[in-house]
């Protein structure tokens, strides 16, 4: 056959290779809304065929220059351009002594950026906070020349105090800190003269010097804290270590001890109307009452009348009181295994602020009223005063409604329990129909003795009278956000946007492996339902749930409307929760309005775009911190059994090794690749995966491993592995691998080396 004739060569194109020049390039990449891969970008400048590569390594080059990052294969977003001058934090001098510095406040793209300090008048030591000129350095290798110092808040840290000398009584030497967060690698020493009287052994809360350049750093003991490996410590470690304020103003408190109970007054009398609180076992506010009964109005056939009644916090916590100012500063209660860091004193949030039954509680009420599929027709919102019929726990209510009422609940069987779950099944059926996103992680709940040692590590089952309270309560949530918009006040919105891009395309392979997909582009919420419908049988089900909920965005508050990705809602607010959380307080006094007492207007609500920031940072805290606490309790509880053997699954792959989860505490520790068959492994970061090159042996995410524990570390809550088993994810499981964790029991004797 002949060959096909050569195609004429563009000499302009080859000459000047159709490829605009830089700045036409960034102005594309700085207007981009979304990562634009090479092919948006070939067609968005013209660029031809012939030029492709060419245009490609444009992006190549602005990417090792820093001004755009590329996020994986061939797609590539813009950074945010740098100042000249920023003000930066030291944040570590590494092994070669460069000092390495981070932008105080990083905007978006460029979180994680680091500077290496060059020549500058100062010497910078770790914790400084200088100012400095912004120099973009080869390779994306940004440097920082310091103009001058900056004062600084003082840094702390948590940590162990011990000795040289090992603590011998009316001996008092120096000594160094054994930090509590595992990512320090920095061991302050301690002078003798800055000991402040700390014992070997003792958990202390220590002030860094800033007066070395070289060397470990220097620290003064501010506070002693206790026993280190107390049963209680582990809470106590992350208190401080997250810095969460725990003691209440003395104008706080007295406020709180002033506050009286509400009259009646102009409320609304619900006194005679069965509210009941249904709550954990354990809990000790209850902010929430619920009722409900079939909609009596013959225009609504076969809907219901829902009632739900919230503690009115707003009348005893007024705008710019000192209490207003502590719940403000705390942005949300913490929960522990041990103890509640509440967000409003113990006056308000166990006694009149908590709706106890058979007494007068203040309340904000939401009557609302759904039709036959579940969705929302009406509501209103008042004051009133409410008087608990009963407080159940999800357990009790649950046996009632399959039909094992007890004494308490028998006599409201029929004006309430009824009829609430009469009411839940039209909601869960629009939650349904609407595609609301349905990741199902069982979460693990620590259970600890009266001296605060943990005695068990369960997971909750998850009842319907859990998912009852939590279609209630969105409800009342979306209530409360549409009737702020229908009266054009201020709302503080409970915020969820979709996943970013950049995540969504690092997730498709791995689902691509799992023979399941998403749609190129436009993902809803219903789309990941499908992926899990799809795995829901498979050895991949926990796996897929995981990779779906780090896809997702964090949530977050705002007065700025965006919608709820994750519950496929177009408005939601936060209000059933005031006790708890300072965005639920906002939202009371927006619906309350500018005359009532506690209430506020537009002009009250300039501030809210910083406020809705800090409130979101600090529950961001408070998860990591409540998250921090729990793997200490775990470890703890694990500590005494170094050598006994865990079945796990890999919830996490990384060049050094894989993170495992265990699974019958659901504890995650590492399985450094020094402890995997003697291989070289490769790191395929896009597969989440770790190879042997010579034995083709691969670890996944999912995969089931068999693992020995070879340490637990209370004071971190980090746990380590040692490798004896791998059943790759949809393989039979490894020979002799049935030797899994039983709580109470210990595992086999470990000689230690």
């Amino acid at each position: 056959m002949p060959k096909r004739p050569a195609r004429p060569r563009d000499e302009a194109a080859e000459t000047h290779g159709d490829v605009p020049d830089r700045e036409t390039i960034l102005a594309l990449f700085r207007g981009a809304k979304r990562p634009v891969s090479l092919r948006d970008a070939q067609r968005a400048l013209g660029v031809g065929s012939a030029a492709r590569r060419r245009l490609q390594d444009s992006l190549n080059e602005l990417a090792g220059e820093g001004v755009i990052e590329r996020i994986r294969g061939q797609l590539y977003r813009a950074r945010q351009a740098l100042p000249e001058v920023a003000v930066l934090d030291i944040a570590r001098i590494d092994e070669d002594g460069d000092v390495i510095a981070r932008l105080a406040e990083p905007g978006p793209g460029t979180e994680g950026l680091t500077f290496r300090v060059v020549s500058g008048r100062h010497a910078p030591s770790r914790g400084d906070r200088v100012l400095a000129r912004l120099m973009p350095g080869p390779g994306g290798e940004h440097r920082a020349q310091v103009l001058r110092a900056i004062d600084k808040t003082p840094e702390f840290l948590v940590g162990v105090f011990e000795t040289d000398r090992g603590g011998r009584p009316g001996v008092h030497h120096g000594g160094t800190i054994r930090p509590a967060d595992r990512r320090i690698r920095d061991t302050p020493v301690v002078s003798a003269a800055d000991r402040g009287g700390a014992e070997h052994g003792e958990l202390v809360r220590v002030e860094l010097k800033r007066d070395r350049h070289l060397g470990p750093p220097r620290a003064r003991v501010v506070e002693r804290l206790g026993a280190a490996h107390g049963p209680r410590a582990a809470s106590l470690i992350v208190v401080h270590q997250h810095g969460i304020p725990v003691e209440f103003p003395r104008e706080a408190r007295a406020e709180a001890a002033a506050a009286e109970p509400v009259a009646l007054d102009t409320r609304a009398d619900l006194r005679t109307l069965p509210l009941v609180t249904i709550d954990g076992a354990d809990a000790r506010d209850f902010d929430d009452a619920v009722f409900a009964e079939p909609d009596p109005d013959s225009g609504n056939a076969g809907g219901f009348r829902i009632v739900v009644a919230i503690a009115d916090v707003a009348h005893y916590v007024r705008p710019g009181s000192a209490l207003d100012r502590a719940a403000q500063e705390r942005g949300n209660s913490v929960y522990f295994p041990d103890r509640v860091v509440p967000m409003l004193p113990e006056e308000l949030s166990n006694d009149l602020c908590s709706l106890r039954p058979a007494e007068d509680r203040a309340c904000m009420v939401a009557h609302m009223r759904i039709d036959a599929e579940g969705e929302l027709v009406d509501h209103r919102f008042e004051r009133g005063l409410m008087r608990s019929a009963a407080r159940f726990t999800y357990e009790q209510v649950q046996r009632a409604a399959d039909g094992n009422p007890d004494v308490q609940a028998a006599p409201l069987m029929e004006r309430v329990v009824r009829p609430l779950y009469a009411a839940y099944r039209p909601l869960a059926a629009a939650r349904a129909r609407r595609q609301a996103l349905e990741i199902d992680l069982p979460e693990r709940k620590i259970e600890l003795d009266p001296e605060g040692r943990v005695v068990r590590i369960a997971t909750p089952q998850r009842l319907d009278s859990h998912r009852l309270i939590e279609e209630f309560m969105i409800l009342a949530n979306v209530a409360a956000a549409e009737a702020l918009e229908a009266r054009r006040q201020p709302c503080m919105y409970r915020i969820h946007e979709p996943p970013d891009l950049s995540k969504l395309e690092a997730l498709r392979p791995v689902l691509h492996e799992l023979g399941v997909s998403l749609p190129p582009a436009g993902v809803r919420a219903a789309d990941f339902n499908r992926v899990l419908e799809r795995t829901k049988d498979s050895p991949h089900k926990r796996l897929v749930h995981e990779l779906i909920l780090r896809t997702q965005s964090q949530a977050q508050y705002s007065p700025v409307n965006k919608g709820h990705f994750g519950l496929a809602l177009r408005r939601y607010a936060h209000f059933t929760s005031p006790i708890r959380r300072y965005a639920d307080l906002l939202v009371h006094r927006a619906l309350l309005g500018p005359e009532a007492p506690g209430g506020i207007g537009r002009r009250e609500a300039a501030g809210w775009d910083d406020l809705g920031e800090k409130i979101s940072k600090a529950e961001r805290r408070a998860m990591a911190a409540e998250r921090d606490a729990n793997d200490r309790y775990v470890a703890a509880y694990v500590a005494d059994r170094i050598g006994a053997e865990f079945e796990g699954s890999v919830n996490g792959v990384a060049r050094f090794g894989l993170f495992v989860t265990l699974a019958e505490t659901g504890a995650d520790g590492l399985l450094p690749i020094n402890a995997l068959p003697r291989d070289y492994y490769v790191h395929d970061a896009e597969r989440h995966s770790l190879t042997g090159r010579a034995s083709g042996r691969r670890f996944r995410l999912g995969d089931g491993v068999t693992v020995r524990l070879t340490e637990a570390d209370a004071i971190t809550g980090s746990l380590a592995f040692g490798f004896v088993a791998h059943a790759p994810a949809g393989a039979a499981p490894p020979r002799g691998a049935g030797r899994g964790f039983k709580p109470g029991g210990r595992g086999k004797p470990h000689r230690r080396r």
